[in-house]
């Protein structure tokens, strides 16, 4: 696990894309921080080296109910293999195409009970500074809302 500037989670993974006919091992990484209580970002690809893989941000409660039935609607659905109880799949549709993946189960399980030693189930809108937040969305990112 890494150290971030926000309190959080870092864990390394492989998923494996599946093709028609054969799978592909994909690093990974899935990410927790304080700053985002409700997303964990899952990044795909190397990152060694100053370079950046590609990144989703996924529901940390999509995740939690992935784990043990469907879970998503459109860009990102998860559900357990029906034949295996340390499959999950992943699945991930974008403009440019779309993906699915298999993880493991025993793997985002642990990684979700970090998680929730940084910010409890349920807890994550306390950890937010809403009005902040929203003054920056207000805003047009960052600019004072009052136009001043």
């Amino acid at each position: 696990m890494t150290s971030r500037s926000t309190p959080g989670y870092t864990c390394p993974t492989t998923l494996h894309l599946v093709g028609p006919q054969s799978w592909t091992e994909v690093p990974a990484q899935l990410s927790y921080e304080v700053s985002d209580p409700f997303a964990v970002r899952i990044t795909f690809g190397e990152s060694g080296a100053g370079e950046e893989g590609i990144s989703w941000l996924v529901g940390r409660e999509l995740l939690r109910t992935g784990l043990d039935r469907p879970a998503g609607e459109g860009d990102v659905r998860m559900w357990p293999s029906r034949t295996s109880g340390d499959v999950l799949f992943l699945h991930l549709r974008a403009p440019s195409g779309e993906a699915l993946f298999e993880a493991s189960r025993g793997t985002l399980a642990g990684f979700l009970r970090l998680t929730e030693n940084v910010v409890p189930v349920g807890e994550e809108s306390s950890v937010l500074d809403v009005d902040d937040e929203l003054a920056a969305l207000l805003s047009n990112g960052g600019a004072d809302p009052n136009g001043r």
